[in-house]
């Protein structure tokens, strides 16, 4: 007895398990690092652009924009003597394919090791769990500074040389300066053929800004996302309320981009370059799904594009950019130039739909707090529809932000610009964010309708986000309920009621039964209705048990029923015989 009160005694352990805080880090950096890595090079692979350099550094690139991070391509072209010829890039784009395969393992390791904490978690090791995630993320990205840099010949055709009058033929003609094919030196013609280096490097305090916000902000919606990762005592709220519906928009999300590889791999069984096609959509498939959603849900974007990278855009897009950067690629300007665009704001719409519907079903019905009334359809309806649509207003913009594309490339060879090429998109973030809290609502009261009716509404909520969750987490942390005490002295309220036919503690051993004891001699009180006689086992559980059974025979009050020595009552005594009628049935 005194060690089970010592047991009860014991409080929560406050310290941190650094060593265990310090190898998960390592481990969620180090697969999420590696499969960027592995995503990255197969792209380029694919695309075969270790044709036009060495792959490693290009790799660390495309992983460091992957991240966050910012490059600068920067060029000098010297061919055949000629000089002067120069060539810039700026460009601004994130391979969310990189991105999202890194924020998946980076998610699921660090979300595996809060799972030895229990229930909930301490402030301070789940503070030291993130933290040392980050901070190791962030100097790795240090490494990919070093390591990023290298150079990336490209063929002067491909730049659009052979566009510059009079080198494609014996003159070489220049606007203002007629023809200057005398000045040059001999062969300048043979520019077309000429290969100019671009170096690029990856730019160090932007890469590490970068790779700080782009881990935290992994861990952060890792964290709203898994509806079963443990979380400090107190935040019961955060169950309830942020994690069904941003669990729903991730899921969402990804289903989209499920549909986005899907379509790749359709459309490269019948292109003539497979390879191409698929190692565009390992690094940028999100991109284009993600662009496309808030483009379905009417979000307008401002956009140009010029020269050869008008070709890189999808069609009507590039369309609708060629003719003018004054016209904002909305869902209903794309539409007029082709119909089939419509089908992607029914497929936005849809995808609404399903985060309303995922949002409700993982919503929990019981009130709140817990003990109050029941909310009816209109009050579950109404909660719904404010969490997606916050969760929503959030989203679009964010969206917005992720697949912003900027990218310019120039070629001055004396002064003449041979290649003007750019393009830009950039979405509108005020409208984004009204129209992403509109949707959600209309789709949280949509979904939560149809939970209601089907009576599926509340059926995926965890035990951690009902009522009875929320005071059990605290009750079953590390073993101790709110009073302290160790788990095994300290039971829950079961869920079912017992049954001994499943719990063989409760059921009676065979021989554990007596006889009653004899009726009177007289016999006047024998009972000859024929009904059996109440058996109860000898219980089984409890002090209260215990107790009854100290009671009976020592005349302290105990209670026993009739038992019988093997288990079986005899069969009850025949009736008696009916009375003779004096007169013979007469």
């Amino acid at each position: 007895m005194s060690a089970a009160t010592g047991v009860g005694a014991a409080g929560p352990d406050p310290r941190v398990p650094w060593v265990d805080v310090l190898v998960s880090a390592v481990a969620s950096v180090s697969w999420a690092l590696i499969g960027m890595a592995g995503a990255a090079a197969l792209g380029l692979r694919l695309l075969d652009a270790d044709a036009a350099g060495s792959l490693g550094p290009m790799t660390a690139a495309v992983v460091a924009l992957g991240a966050g991070g910012a490059v600068t391509p920067s060029g000098d072209m010297s061919a055949y003597g000629l000089s002067g010829a120069q060539a810039g890039t700026a460009v601004d784009f994130t391979p969310l394919g990189v991105s999202l395969v890194g924020a998946l393992l980076l998610s699921f390791f660090f979300l595996r090791s809060l799972r030895a904490a229990g229930v909930v978690v301490s402030p301070a090791e789940l503070l030291a769990r993130a933290g040392a995630v980050v901070a190791l993320f962030v100097a790795m990205t240090g490494g990919l500074v070093r390591a990023g840099h290298g150079v990336v010949t490209v063929d002067g055709g491909s730049l659009g040389l052979d566009d510059l009058p009079g080198m494609g033929g014996g003159e070489a003609e220049i606007p203002g300066l007629g023809d200057v094919g005398g000045m040059l030196p001999d062969r300048a013609g043979d520019l077309v053929d000429a290969s100019a280096a671009v170096g690029f490097t990856v730019d160090t305090v932007p890469t590490l800004l970068g790779g700080l916000g782009w881990s935290a902000g992994v861990l952060l919606v890792a964290l709203l996302a898994s509806r079963r990762a443990p979380l400090p005592r107190g935040w019961d709220a955060v169950h309830r309320v942020a994690r069904p519906a941003v669990s729903a928009v991730v899921t969402v999300l990804l289903v989209a981009v499920a549909a986005g590889f899907a379509a790749a791999g359709y459309a490269a069984i019948g292109d003539g370059h497979p390879r191409r096609i698929a190692g565009a959509a390992l690094l940028a498939a999100p991109n284009g799904v993600w662009l496309g959603i808030p483009i379905g849900l009417f979000v307008p974007w401002d956009g140009r594009a010029s020269g050869p990278l008008l070709g890189v855009l999808p069609h009507p897009v590039d369309d609708l950019l060629r003719a003018g950067p004054d016209r904002p690629v909305t869902l209903g300007r794309l539409a007029e130039l082709d119909g089939r665009v419509w089908l992607l704001g029914v497929a936005a719409a849809l995808m609404m739909l399903l985060a309303g519907v995922l949002t409700a079903v993982r919503t929990p019905v019981a009130a709140e707090p817990a003990g109050t009334e029941p909310v009816g359809t209109a009050g579950f309806a109404g909660r719904c529809a404010l969490r997606l649509g916050v969760a929503t207003a959030v989203t679009l913009p964010l969206l917005a932000l992720l697949t912003r594309v900027s990218a310019d490339a120039s070629l001055s060879v004396l002064g003449f610009d041979v290649v003007d090429a750019g393009i830009e998109l950039r979405g509108r973030l005020g409208t984004a964010l009204l129209l992403g809290a509109v949707w959600g609502a209309g789709a949280g009261v949509v979904g939560a309708l149809l939970a209601r009716a089907s009576g599926a509404a509340g059926a995926r909520a965890t035990a951690t986000a009902t009522a009875r969750g929320a005071a059990g987490a605290d009750r079953d942390a590390g073993g101790r309920g709110a009073a302290g005490r160790a788990g095994p002295y300290a039971p829950g309220v079961p869920f079912r009621p017992p049954n001994p036919g499943t719990n063989p503690y409760l059921r009676v051993p065979p021989g554990a039964l007596r006889p009653p004891a004899q009726p009177p001699a007289g016999g006047s009180e024998v009972d000859v209705s024929g009904a059996p006689t109440v058996i109860r086992p000898v219980g089984p559980v409890g002090r209260e048990s215990r107790r009854g059974r100290r009671g009976a025979g020592d005349g302290s009050g105990g209670e026993r029923a009739p038992l019988w020595p093997d288990g079986v009552p005899p069969p009850p005594p025949p009736p008696p015989p009916a009375p003779r009628d004096p007169d013979g049935g007469r």
